[in-house]
Formats: structure tokens, C-alpha cells, sequence
């Protein structure tokens, strides 16, 4: 596999997790402050939103997992960073922090064209 066939393969996966990170960090901030308003400040009327919320981000967790598991595999990531960066979608603006992160270093890794651990020798560009 060419060099730019990798990146091509490994930006697209990035890109997919970018846009799953930041609509499931959007529907459970959403579902969170709906919640909040519900229980706390006692507005009436906001079960059938707040289901819905949380069933949508239920859905796109699932997807959000996905896209993990397809860009930490493609970059041979451990284990313990798939399980972490997957649990970032659980918790109200962690996938933001995840995807800030992740994204830094898939581009400075892949980028920079320089051969660092995250990357499999026949992925790394050269």
C-alpha cells in the first residue's frame, strides 16, 4: 500500500470520528442539560424530549464506538486508549476533549510524515 493511500485511509477514518464525536457530545449535552431542567429546575412537560434525547444518543453512541474502533484499529491503537477515547462519549463534553486530542495526534503522527508508534510501518508515510 502506497504512502498516500494510508493517509487517504486513515484521514477518512479520522474524519468519520470527528463528525461522530461531535454530534454525540452534542445530543448527551443536550440530553444532560434537558435532564437538569427536568429534575432540578421541575419544567413540566420535558419527558417525551428528554426519551428521545437519550435514545438518540444511545444510537449514535453505538456509531460514535464504531468510528473509534475503526481508527484505533487502523492505527494499531492499545487496547486501553480504544476503551478510553470510546468512554469519552459517555461523559457530558469529554468527546470534545477526545477529539481535540485524537485529532492532534493523528495529524502530527500521520502529517508530519514521521514514523511514530501510533502508526503500523506499512501505514506510516514516508
Amino acid at each position: 500500500m502506497t504512502a498516500t493511500a494510508a493517509r487517504s485511509k486513515v484521514d477518512g477514518a479520522l474524519l468519520r470520528f470527528r463528525i461522530m464525536a461531535f454530534t454525540t457530545g452534542v445530543v448527551l449535552l443536550a440530553g444532560t442539560i434537558a435532564l437538569i431542567l427536568k429534575e432540578v429546575v421541575h419544567v413540566k412537560h420535558m419527558e417525551p424530549g428528554t426519551g428521545l434525547l437519550w435514545l438518540g444518543h444511545g444510537y449514535l453512541y453505538l456509531v460514535y464506538v464504531g468510528t473509534v474502533l475503526n481508527l484505533g484499529l487502523k492505527l494499531r491503537w492499545p487496547f486501553l486508549r480504544i476503551v478510553l477515547v470510546a468512554a469519552a462519549g459517555t461523559i457530558p463534553t469529554m468527546s470534545f476533549v477526545a477529539e481535540h486530542f485524537v485529532t492532534k495526534r493523528v495529524r502530527a503522527s500521520v502529517g508530519s510524515g514521521v514514523a511514530g508508534p501510533s502508526l503500523p510501518a506499512a501505514e506510516r508515510v514516508d
